[in-house]
């Protein structure tokens, strides 16, 4: 069996497969279906300082191979994640980390400082690339010195593993990499949602309540697959590709691309168990192929 171990700058993982935030909760609506040990890691949905609503109803729908959201980073704030959802969470045989989002770069660094002191939260994922927020969100990640006073403020206020999300929805993602790295960042993960747009011709308006949204699913791999060896090749901290990943196929993609670890994003709302399988399907193609370390197919495109 080939050697699936890997490594995010310090941040240790059992094999390259982790769950994207927003698609899996906090793991626990998951356990029936996946063991939590068979992950590299799992990321939480997103995390705000204060409590938010999120964007009114509708705010999904379906497209050709793929899906639109708006959810707006709805969840109850830091607090309530540190006192009600980690004491549940905490004895997971994997690795937490919990997607960090705000509306300022002080926001952020607040944040991030309160999950800094959750001993078994290894690592954050900061969101400067969310489509579907009126403020902050990805007017952060659209430019490379928005992205970089939001990872500087963090990482005076966190020492614990960075990863920044970036968006896909800039001219250059390889710059805003580069000046996140520059910043501290220790990986960066990509690509967050593309914005779209859908409409219902019957009723003369948009699918969703805000007008646009985030567009998932395998309609966006090319994309990111493209974006992931683009960053590969232009920054020096690893890279965790994500973007309509639905088979181990699909994540090998990624990882010949450049990815040192994926995430499994849309694909668990079709199938809960899609990731353990992700798992077994990449063990299997490595045994097929006689590679022994799934770090010999990093970046080699």
């Amino acid at each position: 069996m080939a050697n699936l171990k890997t490594k995010i700058a310090g941040l240790s993982l059992r094999n390259p497969v982790m769950t994207a935030s927003g698609t899996f909760g906090y793991g626990l609506e998951f356990e029936d279906f996946v063991p939590m040990s068979k992950l590299g890691g799992i990321i939480v949905k997103g995390t705000t300082l204060k409590p938010r609503e999120g964007n009114d109803y509708p705010r999904m729908a379906e497209t050709a191979s793929g899906m639109l959201n708006c959810v707006g980073l709805q969840n109850k704030g830091v607090d309530y994640f540190a006192k009600e959802i980690y004491p549940q969470i905490c004895h997971f045989d994997t690795n937490v980390i919990v997607n960090v989002s705000g509306s300022s770069p002080e926001d952020y660094a607040e944040c991030a400082k309160i999950v800094e002191g959750l001993d078994n939260i290894p690592a954050i994922e900061l969101n400067i690339s969310c489509p579907n927020v009126k403020d902050g969100g990805m007017a952060f990640g659209v430019t490379c010195s928005g992205a970089a006073s939001v990872v500087r403020a963090v990482r005076k206020a966190y020492s614990k593993t960075l990863i920044v999300k970036l968006s896909p929805n800039v001219t250059n993602i390889a710059e805003i990499a580069r000046a996140v790295e520059a910043e501290g960042a220790d990986s960066v993960s990509l690509i967050n949602t593309l914005m779209g747009m859908s409409i219902d011709i019957e009723k003369r308006c948009s699918r969703l309540s805000i007008g646009t949204g985030g567009l998932s699913g395998p309609a966006v791999k090319p994309v990111a697959v493209r974006m992931v060896n683009q960053v590969f090749h232009a920054v020096g901290i690893p890279v965790v590709g994500l973007g309509g990943i639905m088979t181990a196929t699909d994540a090998i993609e990624f990882i010949m691309a450049g990815a040192t670890a994926v995430e499994i994003g849309t694909a668990n709302f079709i199938d809960p168990s899609v990731s353990g399988k992700i798992v077994d399907g990449i063990n299997q193609w490595l045994d097929d192929h006689n590679i022994e370390n799934i770090n010999d197919i990093v970046g080699i495109i």
